[in-house]
């Protein structure tokens, strides 16, 4: 039996058993009522649905035509992780395009991410600055819906609904232009990747229902031994983002040559998984070097499977983005939220991060991890950690618990809740 997606109430005058017969696009299927003489249809379509049955009228319901724009498509981080798993679970019931024009990027996204996007549909880039303002309004008028990744900006179109996703804080937006203020009344809501991104924006993009969508996150298990391992998961950029060293990889090499100085961590050595562009090689090449001599090993651009069988071997992870950075006045520099560091506690790594923006929404000090303040206390933390496997399993055992809480099914069901409402 087919089965739909959005609510449509049929009143079927007590008629109760039966069976109905329903032709969507001259496919035919047959569907029960429940027992209480009602059928909810969950299907949305563009054309009408009959359904056919004792005292049942005629009932249209709509398959949406959605379309989803993140400008940093190429950029494979977990903005666009995000994004492209909105595409992947609208996908399964509705037409779903994303505005982008290089094939190759989608296909790199898939491969890394382990998405299944076969049903999406890669059309023009109508954002591009080169597509005309007209061109572009006209074809928004084909969308029953739009779902734009915006760093602020907010796009003019005609699409029946619009819904933005804000990822950071943002810091530049102070107060909306009048123009803007005519762009936002159409806009039917803004969600959010967490609470600290919220309770930045909330200030000014007022008069909008706003809520908190945590981004998806899920859990393979990989049977395999735990290691002498710490951890760090983060892509790496030194250009166009503020900071020299954006996720502060370089903070926790300086911090590992330390105490391997100190023999705190005799036995132990430090993994930094990173996703690099071309232009920030050369900069990396220099965070390589600096390695040299200490057990310190690099895995550069690795596929989510592979990320996944060091997830499983680690035994502690490390965060540090935003620490040394002034973050009431560039609340942008911490993490937003923290994917990795979600995924790494479903396999069983004790988190060991930054008490500072999103991180604080999945990690409870004491309970399911340890957040610190200075480099001091994230070196004693993760020595009391190593030294005390009690307290590492109780924590590992907590930390595994506390990332189920990020499953991709809640995630899907939260996104279809907001398009079809």
């Amino acid at each position: 039996m087919n089965q739909f997606c959005c609510s449509c109430l049929a009143d079927l005058h007590n008629e109760s058993p039966l069976q109905i017969n329903v032709q969507i696009n001259k496919t035919k299927t047959r569907i029960n009522s429940p027992g209480d003489g009602f059928i909810v249809l969950k299907y949305y379509h563009a054309h009408t649905l009959y359904a056919r049955g004792p005292k049942v009228g005629r009932m249209t319901v709509i398959r949406m035509k959605i379309g989803i724009y993140d400008p940093y498509l190429d950029d494979l981080g977990g903005g666009e992780k995000y994004m492209m798993t909105i595409a992947e679970c609208l996908s399964k019931e509705h037409d779903v395009s994303v505005f982008w024009d290089k094939e190759e990027d989608m296909a790199a996204l898939e491969n890394r991410f382990l998405l299944d996007v076969k049903k999406v549909k890669l059309t023009k880039n109508i954002f591009n600055s080169q597509v005309s303002f007209f061109d572009k309004i006209r074809e928004t008028q084909k969308y029953d819906c739009l779902i734009i990744l915006s760093d602020g900006s907010i796009p003019f179109v005609l699409s029946k609904k619009l819904f933005l996703h804000i990822q950071q804080p943002l810091e530049s937006l102070k107060v909306l232009s009048v123009a803007d203020r005519v762009k936002f009344m159409r806009v039917n809501g803004i969600f959010y990747n967490s609470k600290f991104t919220k309770s930045y924006n909330d200030k000014v993009l007022t008069g909008v229902a706003s809520s908190i969508i945590y981004p998806p996150v899920a859990i393979k298990s990989e049977n395999v031994k735990k290691e002498n391992i710490i951890l760090h998961v983060g892509r790496f950029r030194a250009s166009n983002v503020g900071a020299d060293d954006y996720k502060k990889q370089g903070v926790m090499i300086e911090a590992f040559k330390k105490m391997v100085d100190r023999e705190m961590v005799n036995g132990w050595k430090f993994i930094v998984a990173s996703s690099i562009k071309d232009e920030d090689k050369e900069t990396f090449a220099q965070l390589q070097k600096s390695a040299e001599g200490y057990p310190i090993e690099f895995f550069i651009n690795k596929t989510n499977d592979e990320l996944w069988k060091l997830y499983a071997k680690a035994k502690i992870y490390w965060h540090a983005s935003g620490f040394g950075e002034d973050l009431e006045k560039h609340p942008s520099f911490a993490e937003h939220f923290g994917i990795s560091t979600v995924e790494a506690m479903g396999a069983g790594a004790v988190p060991i991060v930054l008490n500072g923006g999103g991180q604080t929404e999945i990690v409870t000090d004491n309970e399911n991890g340890l957040l610190w303040n200075t480099l001091s206390e994230l070196e004693e933390k993760t020595e009391k950690v190593i030294k005390d496997h009690a307290l590492w399993k109780n924590l590992s055992e907590k930390a595994m618990k506390r990332a189920k809480d990020f499953g991709k099914e809640r995630f899907a069901e939260s996104v279809k809740n907001l398009v079809t409402a």
